[in-house]
């Protein structure tokens, strides 16, 4: 009789890497890419001859366009979420004008460039209004700055993709929410105000956080129109001082950077706010948690039972 012994492989290289690194904490593990990658774009910059004097003697002057930037994005999405409702209810009306007239809106602005609509309303609307015969003081009313047309531009084009946003946001409240609005007999606008838009406002902030967070970066299109150097945003002031001494990379860098920086402040708290929105609709919180459950239900004198509530 022959005796078999059994055989236990080694394991290879590729195995024994994946064992060590299992071992390794998640965020250990992405504490060292993160590293690696600021090495190796470390070197890459030095390599290039990055100039860093340049970037500390320039720092704030392209800082200081940062308030026009978030002036402007502020403006503008004020003026998008206006845009956003009266689309939305458009959108949710019978009437066939209404509706027509907001298909249009939406289309338009979401069919061509933003760019394009831009220069449209900064330069091609003068033209209209001497094409059309106005006064000069009309004229001058549609002559815009280039801060105003950014503004009624972005607000335009924003408020366009984020008519889907409030009009998916008012149709996600129950039917019985509007049924029993309408059974208390209040109007179309009270129970907008009162019941229907409350609610809706959890299923509208996050997609539109997000969208003021690409609202920001497009604030860099503002550039294009020749906005002076008193009212400029970041990019524009960066491009200015990186052409004029030929620190195109430092410039552009540094741009970057700022507005890195400033999407994720903004991330941040846009995350903080949708789990505060969340907090009273997380249907797992009982589940997750028996023990609160049980201390509120023991210091409320046990669970509540039909017909004790008040």
């Amino acid at each position: 009789m022959v005796s078999t012994e059994a055989h236990v492989s080694q394991p290879g290289f590729v195995e024994r890497v994946s064992l060590a690194s299992a071992r390794v904490p998640f965020r250990v593990k992405l504490w060292i890419v993160w590293a690696l990658t600021a090495a190796v774009l470390a070197w890459l910059f030095l390599s290039a001859g990055f100039d860093i004097p340049w970037i500390r003697a320039h720092f704030w002057f392209v800082f200081k366009g940062l308030e026009f930037t978030i002036i402007l994005a502020v403006s503008a999405i004020s003026l998008a979420c206006v845009m956003a409702l009266i689309g939305s209810l458009c959108r949710l009306s019978k009437n066939p004008v209404l509706f027509g007239l907001s298909g249009f809106y939406t289309s338009f602005f979401r069919g061509t460039p933003l760019i394009v609509q831009l220069f449209l309303i900064y330069a091609a609307l003068p033209q209209l209004a001497i094409g059309l015969g106005l006064s000069p003081k009309m004229i001058d009313f549609f002559t815009l700055s280039a801060f105003a047309a950014a503004v009624i531009g972005l607000g335009l084009n924003y408020g366009a993709y984020m008519t889907e946003i409030f009009r998916a946001g008012i149709q996600s409240v129950s039917g019985g929410q509007w049924e029993a609005s309408e059974a208390l007999a209040m109007t179309y606008s009270q129970r907008m105000r009162r019941v229907i838009l409350p609610q809706a406002i959890r299923v509208i902030i996050p997609p539109t956080g997000n969208e003021f967070i690409a609202m920001m970066k497009d604030t860099a299109l503002v550039s294009f129109l020749g906005v002076a150097v008193a009212h400029a945003e970041v990019f524009r002031r960066a491009t200015l001082a990186g052409t004029a001494d030929f620190k195109n990379l430092e410039a552009l860098l540094l741009a970057a950077g700022i507005y890195w920086a400033l999407t994720s402040i903004f991330t941040f708290f846009q995350v903080r706010l949708e789990r505060k929105l969340a907090r009273g609709y997380d249907r797992t919180f009982s589940a997750a948690k028996p023990d609160k459950v049980a201390q509120v239900e023991a210091s409320s004198g046990g669970p509540e039972l039909p017909g004790q509530g008040h």
